[in-house]
C-alpha cells in the first residue's frame, strides 16, 4: 500500500506524458503516424514489464525470504551504491525515445525484477541501467517511474487481499496518503538530481546505510 501511494505519485507527476502515451497508442490503433514514438514508449513499457514479471513469479519465495536477513540487505545496499557510483562513466552519447531499442528495454525490465531483491533500489537499478544502455538523462528518469506503474500495480492487486480488518484498511490508507505526499516532493527532487546527471550522489548514502546494517545487526 505504501508502494501504491508512490505509484499515485508517479501517476500525477507524469501525468502529461501518460496522456501522451495513451494519445499515442490510439493513433497508433487507427493507423496514423503523427504520435508514433508514443505509442513505442507504451511498446518498450510492456516489454520491459514482462521479464520483470517472469523473475518475480520464478523467484518470489526465495526474494521474501531475504527480507528477513538485514545483513543481506546490508550487502545489497553497498551493491546499489557501486551501481550507482558507476553511472559517473556512463556513455554521453544519449540516446532519445526514437532511438531506443527492444534489447534496452529488456535490460531495464531485467533490473527491475532484480530489485524485488530488499536493498536493491528499483529507481536506482533501472535509472543506471538506462544511463548504461545510453538513454537520454531525462527518459532515463521517466522510463523508470512510467515502468514501475504496471509492476507495482500488479503487486498491489496481488497484495491487497492480504489486509483483513478495518484497522487495518485504516492503517494502509493512511501510510498511502503520506508516501504519496512525500512522493511528489521526492520525484521532483529526484528528477532534478537526474537532469544534473548527479544520481551518483546517492552511492554515498547507500553504503552509509549498507555499513551500518552489517555493523550494527546481530
Amino acid at each position: 500500500m505504501l508502494h501504491f501511494g508512490t505509484l499515485l505519485a508517479v501517476m500525477v507527476y507524469f501525468r502529461a506524458d501518460i496522456w501522451e502515451i495513451i494519445q499515442g497508442v490510439m493513433v497508433t490503433l487507427i493507423g496514423k503516424e503523427e504520435s508514433k514514438q508514443r505509442g513505442k514508449l507504451f511498446l518498450w513499457i510492456i516489454l520491459a514489464t514482462l521479464p520483470t514479471g517472469l523473475i518475480g513469479i520464478l523467484f518470489k519465495g526465495w526474494f521474501e525470504s531475504l527480507f528477513s536477513k538485514p545483513k543481506i540487505v546490508g550487502v545489497m545496499l553497498l551493491i546499489t551504491g557501486f551501481v550507482l557510483w558507476f553511472t559517473r562513466w556512463a556513455k554521453k552519447d544519449w540516446k532519445k525515445i526514437e532511438k531506443m531499442g527492444w534489447m534496452d528495454s529488456i535490460l531495464i525490465g531485467i533490473a527491475q525484477g532484480l530489485a524485488i531483491i530488499p536493498g536493491i533500489s528499483r529507481s536506482g537499478a533501472t535509472i543506471s541501467t538506462g544511463l548504461f544502455c545510453s538513454l537520454d538523462r531525462e527518459l532515463s528518469g521517466k522510463f523508470s517511474f512510467l515502468l514501475s506503474i504496471p509492476a507495482i500495480l500488479g503487486a498491489t492487486v496481488l497484495e491487497f487481499q492480504k489486509i483483513e480488518s478495518g484497522s487495518e484498511v485504516w492503517v494502509s490508507l493512511v501510510g498511502m496518503a503520506i508516501s504519496f505526499c512525500f512522493g511528489i516532493f521526492s520525484l521532483k527532487f529526484l528528477m532534478k538530481i537526474i537532469r544534473m546527471g548527479k544520481i551518483s550522489s546517492f552511492s554515498y548514502y547507500c553504503w552509509g546505510m549498507g555499513l551500518l546494517m552489517i555493523l550494527l545487526v546481530k
